[in-house]
């Protein structure tokens, strides 16, 4: 593969020299002791002295990382000082360095650092390397840099990871990229609401041969599976309170004991947990336990929903346009604005399914906008406080006409049940038994 190229700008020619023999592989350095002398390109990351000529009444090295940060939006630039005050170092991270280490350096830590520079740049297709999956987050707004900049931190950390975000934002794929930065080691993945009760131990833990009627063999648990590797509980949420404090049992001690069996075994196995619910609300109605919420939430990334980052619209469109290779479709402008505009409530997962309808439907190889408009419907409003309301009704009978409203025009957004119920926040049992009592026609 191509190396990665760090450019070291310091005065001090002992620094020069420790940092060259620390370099991991893929690297190598570019030095320059004058700041006048700057290279315009050839290099990948950037590493800043801030007194470069020896005052230290004055920080050239502010100057410089600014310098650079016009010049390359997409730099990673880390300052370096043996000065710590706190005044300096926002200073760096205004001009544009990412981070901040202190002098004497621990070479040790400047290998992290480029270590999760190197994995950045592999998330972001900027080196040949491949991610290992083939997964890839699409996306360049601010708020997808900031995705992948967290993924990247992640990179050889060991511990628990929480993912958080509403239904559809990329839960798993987040996941599976955290995960492909250990290639070659299993990763399982468990969805939580959709393992029985009654069978979530012997599905995690596994169970021996006679543990209870069916048990006609030996089974390995799911856990067990991920040794070595990545075990994904999507939908942690769904968890039963007696089943989080075996879960939670497991985070600590790492042991595993299968359904019937006398032994355990130690697996050494990173839990990356995701839900789309507010764990620290359930915790407060009793739902979801303080010490595992503690336990899960020292790695987090919450991943905002599609609307709030619009302007990766138009990449998602084309990457999920191009996945038909048999049907090959463009977008026009009117068509991008109107996908741009929706509010996409189940965020990318919609998207994609939008995309796969209007490959089938659209007649033209450019898709209209009367093509899209026939596929999504502007959001539902709210009746405002002006709308007529006959009170005479009672408050129960005008609650359940609106709650009938709100279902069915959630059941015409989306054709999966199981969508329908995440997006109204209920479960999947509560949503049919509203809808029998409604009467309400469902083909989903």
């Amino acid at each position: 593969m191509k190396d990665l190229v760090l450019l070291v700008v310091d005065d001090d020619e002992l620094v020069i020299q420790s940092v060259k023999l620390a370099l991991p592989d893929h690297w190598r350095m570019m030095a320059c002791q004058n700041p006048a002398n700057l290279p315009e390109r050839g290099f990948h990351a950037a590493l800043v002295d801030m007194h470069l000529t020896g005052n230290l009444s004055r920080a050239e090295g502010v100057d410089v990382i600014r310098r650079l940060s016009q010049k390359h939006a997409h730099l990673e630039i880390i300052a370096m000082s043996g000065n710590l005050d706190r005044q300096l170092m926002e200073q760096c991270l205004k001009a544009g360095a990412s981070r901040f280490l202190a002098k004497p350096l621990s070479l040790d830590e400047v290998v992290l650092t480029l270590d999760k520079i190197e994995a950045l740049f592999l998330l972001q297709g900027a080196t040949s390397r491949a991610a290992g999956t083939g997964t890839r987050w699409v996306g360049a707004s601010t708020a997808s840099q900031n995705i992948q900049r967290q993924i990247a931190q992640l990179r050889n950390e060991a511990g628990p990871i929480l993912i958080e975000g509403e239904s559809g934002t990329g839960k798993e794929v987040t996941a599976q990229l955290i995960h492909s930065q250990q290639a070659g080691t299993p990763f399982v993945v468990i969805n939580v609401a959709s393992v029985p009760d009654n069978l979530f131990e012997s599905e995690f833990f596994g169970h021996v041969k006679g543990a209870f009627t069916g048990a006609d063999q030996n089974k390995m648990g799911l856990a067990e599976a991920a040794q070595g590797g990545d075990l994904f509980l999507d939908e942690v949420e769904a968890l039963s309170l007696p089943h989080q404090a075996k879960l939670l049992r497991f985070l600590e001690t790492g042991e595993c004991r299968r359904v019937g069996a006398k032994e355990t075994v130690i697996v050494q196995a990173r839990v990356i947990a995701a839900t789309n619910r507010n764990l620290n609300q359930m915790v407060t109605e009793g739902k979801f336990r303080e010490d595992l919420l503690w336990r899960l939430n020292g790695k987090k990334i919450l991943l905002p929903p599609l609307r709030e980052r619009p302007e990766d619209v138009p990449e998602l469109v084309r990457h999920f346009l191009g996945k038909d290779k048999a049907r090959r479709k463009d977008i026009g402008d009117d068509a991008m604005q109107v996908l741009k505009e929706y509010p996409w409530p189940g965020n990318v997962r919609e998207l994609r399914r939008v995309c796969e309808q209007l490959i089938l439907t659209a007649p033209l190889p450019v898709l209209r906008k009367e093509d899209v408009l026939q596929v999504i419907r502007p959001p539902a409003q709210v009746q405002g406080s002006n709308t007529p309301v006959d009170l005479a009704r009672g408050l129960s009978d005008l609650v359940n006409e609106y709650e009938s409203q709100i279902i069915q025009k959630a059941l015409a957004q989306q054709n999966d049940i199981d969508e329908v119920a995440r997006l109204l926040k209920i479960s999947r049992s509560s949503l049919y038994k509203k809808i029998k009592d409604h009467g309400i026609r469902s083909d989903a």
